[in-house]
């Protein structure tokens, strides 16, 4: 089956807006195997646009999302097999501006589309069709659902067991996906506690409903928890890992489950990891009958899709408030281009990020011919 449009005429095609899809792009590229984000990707200038296949899209990226695991991602700790140089970055957000016969079927030139799918971090993508979401318009906001709103939604679903009354702590609240669990847990009328590390972000999370917020920069969690919850938590979303994951442990009530979605706490270090206190993990269990559940979106794709419509909805009706993180009170200012995916990433490690942090790309329209 041939393609829509003769791709040896590529660099001549006509996007929508009038402006010629460019032969060469920039991209980011894993070139060594390293925690250190900095140190394991490169900035390529002139890597060649990839040309879509008869099923596929050709995405022109116009918010890309930075996610904690990232730098699992350029350490090479998802799949031992991959050797560098391998593209990065999960999920994109833009305009279809080139596509192949079969794709034409259900796209169109100029549509706006999200993905999740490696190598984002780029200036162009392609995407199979199959694996786009069709959006209304081009925003950040549809960005945050991708993986942050899809991982809290489908978590607490299939493994929270959430019900009115429920006690439920959430780690790194104020964060990309922590936002999302504290306003789905708020809907199921469950009582919820959000640690974070500022006023300000304790401030946020008061907005989207948070009963109780726990500055760890200045109040004890563990005293807290204590003094307010002598009874435990029934569930925890836990994306810290460390002290805080052995904090959330012993505060969990009985039949309590702990939810580990990640553990960011530790991903900066050699092994990924940051020690907790294992070897007293099957008596804490069985004494409280409690249990840890690990979540891992890939796991969970056959849901994917009616979970990101679900949350679309919700959004689209205002039921949902989806924080974007432009970096705008980052020392650089507002991270722009891919150059500032480098700052980015930095700036969630140094836990400023109040929501999401994305990245913008933005494009010239001018002709390019």
């Amino acid at each position: 089956s041939r393609p829509i449009l003769d791709m040896s005429y590529s660099r001549h095609f006509l996007d929508f807006q009038g402006s010629s899809i460019p032969s060469s792009m920039k991209k980011l590229v894993v070139t060594k195997l390293s925690q250190n984000f900095r140190e394991a990707v490169t900035l390529q200038q002139d890597s060649p646009v990839p040309l879509p296949g008869d099923g596929d899209l050709l995405v022109r990226n116009r918010f890309v999302g930075i996610n904690a695991s990232d730098i699992n991602y350029s350490a090479g700790r998802y799949d031992a097999s991959v050797k560098p140089p391998f593209d990065i970055g999960f999920e994109g957000v833009g305009e279809v501006v080139a596509l192949g016969l079969s794709a034409s079927a259900d796209y169109t030139l100029g549509q706006a589309v999200a993905y999740v799918k490696a190598g984002s971090f780029a200036e162009y993508t392609v995407v199979p069709a199959r694996q786009a979401v069709p959006l209304p318009s081009v925003k950040p906001e549809f960005l945050t659902l991708m993986v942050s709103g899809a991982t809290a939604y489908l978590s607490l679903k299939e493994l929270g067991d959430l019900s009115e009354g429920k006690k439920v702590l959430v780690t790194a609240a104020a964060g990309g996906t922590g936002q999302f669990a504290v306003q789905l847990a708020k809907k199921a009328k469950c009582h919820v506690i959000g640690t974070c590390s500022s006023d300000e972000k304790g401030g946020f999370l008061k907005s989207i409903g948070c009963d109780r917020t726990i500055n760890y920069k200045t109040e004890n969690v563990e005293s807290v928890l204590r003094k307010h919850y002598p009874e435990g938590v029934d569930v925890v979303y836990e994306s810290v890992g460390g002290k805080m994951f052995d904090l959330a442990l012993d505060a969990l009530a009985v039949k309590g489950r702990l939810i580990v979605i990640g553990f960011i706490a530790g991903y900066q270090n050699p092994t990924g990891l940051q020690p907790i206190k294992a070897e007293l993990l099957p008596a804490k269990l069985l004494k409280k009958s409690a249990s840890i559940r690990g979540f891992f979106l890939n796991h969970y794709l056959s849901d994917y899709k009616m979970a990101l419509q679900h949350l679309l909805k919700m959004y689209e009706r205002g039921d949902l408030v989806c924080e974007v993180d432009f970096g705008d009170m980052s020392p650089e200012g507002k991270f722009t281009g891919l150059e500032s995916v480098f700052r980015a990433v930095d700036y969630m490690y140094m836990g400023k990020n109040i929501g999401k942090i994305v990245v913008e790309l933005p494009h010239s329209v001018s002709s390019k011919l």
